[in-house]
């Protein structure tokens, strides 16, 4: 049987996730100025929970217009059916399709939820009818239009 380490976070530890979450460009001595510590444990439990897994990486956010995918949908797929080769059919179609941003697996009436982003209406058209309904097992697709993005 192995043995799982439970992770313990404390306060300090939330608070410095909480301003990388909000600007993963803070660097160690903004961060430690903001929560009261010297830069150096600062530094050490930033690299913990790196170690750790807490922390899996950086990204950066990006306006999605300035890079032609001005149309966002959440799409919603049920299978046909629930065998594992379907579902790993399924799954492995979805990954290789660049336009999909995201993938859940979800409960409910349906099985998964999708967002996608595409250039325009005749784009989702296109990648629709040539490439998502091209996976095998695919029951019934229900797509939702973003119209304005809140927060």
């Amino acid at each position: 049987m192995e043995n799982k380490v439970e992770l313990v976070l404390d306060a300090i530890d939330k608070q410095i996730i909480d301003l990388l979450r909000a600007d993963g460009k803070m660097n160690y001595k903004e961060i430690a100025s903001t929560i009261g510590l010297s830069v150096t444990p600062t530094y050490e439990r930033i690299k913990r929970m790196e170690r750790q897994g807490v922390i899996t990486g950086y990204t950066a956010l990006v306006d999605k217009r300035s890079l032609g995918k001005a149309l966002q949908i959440f799409c919603q797929v049920s299978l046909t059916n629930h065998h594992i080769d379907s579902v790993l059919a399924f799954e492995t179609g979805v990954i290789k399709l660049s336009e999909i941003t995201a993938s859940y697996h979800i409960t409910g009436t349906m099985d998964y939820l999708l967002h996608i982003e595409i250039e325009d209406i005749d784009h989702y058209h296109q990648f629709l009818r040539n490439k998502l309904t091209l996976i095998p097992h695919i029951g019934q697709i229900n797509s939702n239009f973003v119209m304005r993005e809140l927060k």
